[in-house]
């Protein structure tokens, strides 16, 4: 696995293989659905994944949005595990129809990122991970912005599941991927695209 310390990218650009899962980590608020929305043009109110070209970015507050109409009456911690499982579910889809993926994660919970690397080997392809690393104030500010604030014990969590994950990115003993990029806050706001190969025979018109 390569590491790539914490920087500013080549170029403000990041770039991957084509059919690549791209998976974008980081504590709640720590700014993951914001630097999808930069780059990608996204209104937050998104139900379905979203096409860029032969990418499809997936974020959680889409599948968050498909089942509101739904989940109405049910309590928001319920309807946690119903989310998570369809947004895990349409990453899983969307790898395995060859297409390149930049997707929303939890990256605390490492038997997700496990379970992608397995899958992504099935397929052909590779996991990469972009991890924004920003304080805990940071993120709660983040958090207050949004209008979604994690209770403390929860949020205490993610933060020490976080510092042993980071521990692991610079040590290189992180759970499977081809490469891993930490960004800090400053970094992601200078990134300006993140990037995949264009498949052999491809149209440039595409």
């Amino acid at each position: 696995m390569a590491t790539t310390p914490a920087g500013r990218p080549p170029d403000g650009e990041l770039h991957y293989p084509a059919g690549a899962l791209v998976l974008l980590a980081g504590i709640p608020g720590a700014g993951k659905s914001t630097l999808l929305d930069r780059l990608y043009g996204l209104s937050g109110d998104e139900r379905d994944p979203v096409r860029a070209g032969d990418v499809r970015v997936i974020d959680s507050r889409q599948s968050r949005n498909w089942w509101t109409r739904y989940l109405g009456p049910i309590p928001p911690r319920a309807r946690v595990p119903i989310v998570h499982t369809t947004h895990v579910v349409r990453i899983a889809r969307a790898l395995l129809g060859g297409h390149g993926v930049v997707a929303h994660t939890r990256g605390t919970w490492p038997h997700i990122l496990y379970g992608f690397a397995w899958l992504a080997r099935r397929v052909g392809s590779e996991v990469h991970l972009i991890l924004l690393d920003v304080d805990p104030a940071t993120a709660r500010e983040g958090q207050r912005a949004r209008g979604r604030v994690v209770t403390d014990a929860t949020f205490a969590r993610h933060c020490r599941r976080w510092r042993m994950l980071m521990d692991q990115a610079r040590d290189g003993t992180l759970p499977p991927a081809a490469g891993v990029t930490v960004l800090g806050r400053p970094d992601a706001d200078m990134l300006r695209a993140i990037r995949f190969d264009e498949r052999p025979g491809a149209s440039r018109s595409r």
